[in-house]
């Protein structure tokens, strides 16, 4: 046999309370077991493993390396607290007994600043809808004002067709008081079906243009000829002067030599005499005149000509009568001054004034430049097209806006009023909402803190449902996290419940965390686990349930060593220390393990005289002396065992007891395969007529209670949630007991079975 296998912990020297200056130490291996009287020293060594004073680990690792998990008082007072005293209401896991106090400190927090906000909330809606009805009251009163101007100017309403985006169009403009008429001609232009250019009017370049014609000083001069030939004197003499001249100048190129007025022929030397008849100044004079009447036509007729044709389409808006009569005004005035000229060139001795036409002709310009600006700013309107409707539409609404003044600012005035009621709501709304969101995130902060206990309370109420223990279960409390009610089957409160009854539930949650995490986020860490007297104050019952879950975890751990077991999944237990003082219970969980020396030591822990010790218990193996073997230090095991046979009533211990015996017995002692008594037990059995009624039938629930029997010794530790094979309501325990007689029975061992059961 090979020495111990050191594990995770390889020595803890035990240096507090009655194991001061005592040098007591412990070298572990994976699997533990200390027996020892109250009072002996046992919770020391598990307050020494829990704190890691004195514990020295393997090389390279640290108490960090781990999840430590002890069982004790301690854990039993921390994780199964009532809940504010409240009787039968209990808290699972320490943390959460101080964080459920928190949250719920939190919670009414929440309750108050939830009852504020609400309520401000709903005067906010209230002012809302207040706020809300005054503005469509508004609008209202806004678009029934403003019928008639809507309907003058229906194009300026463009997507405008309803009450609020009307009034919002006119909230956006400055009053203007807007000329009525000239926003309908703006109007008329800007959104006129046939709208189009129109031509402007002859303008007037110089409206003196006719009084100031060059050489109109020649009307004013008096033209007389001073030739001194006989005929010059006689034309003088008979005022006939310029009718000879005129004649000549009309007639004397068509004469052919004879005299235009008797017809007689002309002397030959008659054109040089009547050359010489007139004198150069008067003949230069008459060319003057003739050329001003020449010019003076010419620009009467570059102005007239002009202004008398009018556009071929004339503006609508433009009356062209008032001009037409100007203009035969005009025409009559220069046709005047021109026939004044022609006296004037008739009698070269005159003296002619002209009538102004200056005067005239400014009403005309002034006239005419009316026209142009209207034509202007309608061909302006033409040539800007959405632009100047852009502007048509704002002076419209501009206009609306001075229309509407009185009725707009009674409405913003009020609406200000509410408008700052509601910021300063929404300022408490917004200090109780993110009071709300920091009580929010501290409850989550709690939860997050708080252990899951959900999946524990379902796994312990399984465990107490498969085992057969229906005197309770576990029930979330309404309203309240992570904390449980314990009801009884009538859905009563167990507000009496035993204090072994306490211990049970605790301990159950306690596997619960070897198998799962104590942790929020779930994590799940290897362990080393430490159970310090489990079963105190326990009832039969409860303790053979804990004797089984120890018995699965001590063969979770045995995996690290062996990996023997496969009904045993993992190997998170890297370490387990169990520590008892109640022989039965120590019987129960390691009697299958003396002979696993290598993973596997029993102590004994003593006290005398105020100081503690424990000891190794170990001896020289008799088969091979050169090995050592575990001792187990509680003595006549297998007697005791008979012992609680003839004193156990209930059916569930007793099948336990008897499992025990034939294990023990038949297995260790005798040497028998499990199979092999089922073959003699069952099948020889069953031919040789063992399993008959009192009529000599097939007794079907004997052979079924025997099988029960045998099938239990050879399944090892398994789960408490994989069923099992018997309740303890379809049981008997005398029928058990005969069952268990005829076993003995049937393998030629009655007599042994009458000597311990006779064994008193």
């Amino acid at each position: 046999m090979a020495d111990k296998i050191k594990s995770e912990i390889i020595r803890i020297d035990l240096t507090d309370a009655s194991y001061k200056d005592t040098h007591a130490y412990i070298e572990p291996t994976y699997v533990n077991f200390f027996f020892g009287n109250n009072g002996a020293g046992k919770s020391t060594i598990a307050k020494a493993i829990k704190s890691g004073v004195g514990v020295t680990y393997a090389p390279g690792r640290t108490a960090t390396d781990y999840l430590p998990l002890v069982y004790n008082q301690e854990f039993i007072d921390t994780n199964f607290r009532s809940y504010r005293n409240m009787k039968g209401v209990f808290t699972l896991n320490a943390k959460n007994a101080v964080t459920q106090q928190q949250i719920d400190e939190k919670t009414e927090e929440r309750t108050v600043t939830q009852k504020a906000l609400t309520a401000a909330t709903e005067k906010r809606d209230k002012t809302n809808a207040a706020r809300a009805k005054l503005q469509r009251d508004f609008y209202k009163e806004c678009w029934d004002r403003e019928k008639a101007f809507r309907e003058e100017f229906p194009k300026t309403q463009t997507g405008k067709g309803k009450s609020e985006p009307f009034t919002k169009e006119i909230l956006r403009h400055t009053p203007q008081d807007v000329d009525i008429e000239e926003l309908r001609r703006l109007y008329d232009s800007a959104f006129a079906d046939t709208a189009k250019r129109y031509s402007r009017f002859a303008v007037i370049a110089d409206t003196t243009v006719l009084d100031t014609v060059e050489g109109v000083d020649i009307l004013s001069t008096i033209i007389v000829n001073s030739a001194d030939t006989e005929l010059a004197v006689f034309l003088r003499d008979i005022g006939a002067t310029e009718w000879m001249r005129q004649g000549h100048d009309e007639y004397a190129h068509s004469t052919d030599g004879k005299c235009p007025y008797c017809g007689q022929g002309l002397p030959v030397d008659f054109e040089k005499t009547f050359i010489d008849s007139f004198d150069t100044k008067y003949q230069e004079n008459l060319r003057q005149l003739d050329s001003f009447l020449a010019l003076y036509k010419q620009k009467a007729n570059e102005l007239f000509i002009p202004l008398q044709t009018l556009p071929t389409d004339i503006y609508p808006q433009i009356d062209t009568k008032p001009y037409i009569d100007k203009l035969a005004v005009l025409k009559a005035a220069i046709q005047s001054n021109i026939e004044a000229i022609k006296a004037k060139v008739d009698n070269p001795a005159s003296t002619v004034t002209l009538t102004p036409v200056a005067p005239i002709l400014d009403e005309v310009s002034d006239m005419i430049n009316g026209f142009n600006t209207l034509i202007d700013a309608n061909n302006a309107i033409v040539d800007a097209g959405p632009k100047k409707r852009t502007e048509c539409t704002e002076l419209a609404f501009s206009l609306l806006a001075f229309r509407l003044k009185d009725v707009i600012a009674s409405y913003r005035q009020s609406d200000t009023e509410m408008a700052k009621e509601l910021g300063d709501l929404e300022t408490e709304i917004k200090k109780h909402t993110d009071a709300l969101e920091i009580i929010k995130d501290a409850l989550k902060a709690l939860r997050k803190n708080t252990v899951e206990t959900e999946t524990a309370k379902e796994s312990i109420n399984n465990m107490l449902r498969d085992s057969g223990m229906q005197g309770f279960s576990l029930q979330p409390k309404p309203g309240v996290d992570h904390v449980y009610e314990v009801r009884r089957p009538d859905d009563s409160i167990a507000d009496n419940l035993s204090e072994g009854e306490k211990n049970f539930i605790a301990f159950l949650y306690f596997y619960h965390l070897v198998y799962g995490s104590d942790s929020a986020d779930g994590e799940t860490r290897e362990k080393i686990v430490v159970i310090d007297d489990p079963v105190s104050s326990m009832d039969s019952g409860s303790l053979f349930i804990v004797s089984t879950l120890v018995r699965q975890m001590i063969e979770v751990c045995r995996n690290n060593a062996d990996n023997r077991n496969r009904t045993a999944d993992g190997n998170f237990i890297k370490q387990i220390f169990i520590l008892t003082h109640n022989a039965y219970f120590h019987r129960e969980i390691a009697y299958s393990y003396v002979s696993k020396y290598e993973y596997a030591s029993f102590y004994l822990i003593r006290k005398l005289n105020t100081k503690s010790s424990v000891k190794l218990c170990d001896d020289v193996n008799p088969n091979i002396p050169t090995e050592r073997m575990n001792v187990n230090p509680v003595k006549n095991s297998y007697a005791a065992l008979w012992d609680e046979y003839r004193e156990v009533t209930s059916a569930v211990p007793l099948m336990n007891v008897i499992r025990r015996i034939l294990e023990y017995y038949f297995l260790q002692l005798c040497g028998y395969e499990g199979a092999t008594l089922r073959q003699v037990i069952l099948v020889q059995g069953k031919a040789e007529g063992r399993f008959k009624d009192a009529d000599g039938n097939d007794d079907e629930e004997k052979f079924q209670l025997a099988s029960a029997m045998l099938s239990y010794i050879n399944a090892g530790s398994i789960g408490m949630s994989d069923g099992m094979d018997f309740v303890e309501e379809c049981l008997n325990a005398n029928e058990c007991r005969h069952i268990f007689e005829m076993i003995f029975d049937a393998m030629n061992q009655k007599q042994h079975y009458d000597m311990m059961f006779r064994n008193q």
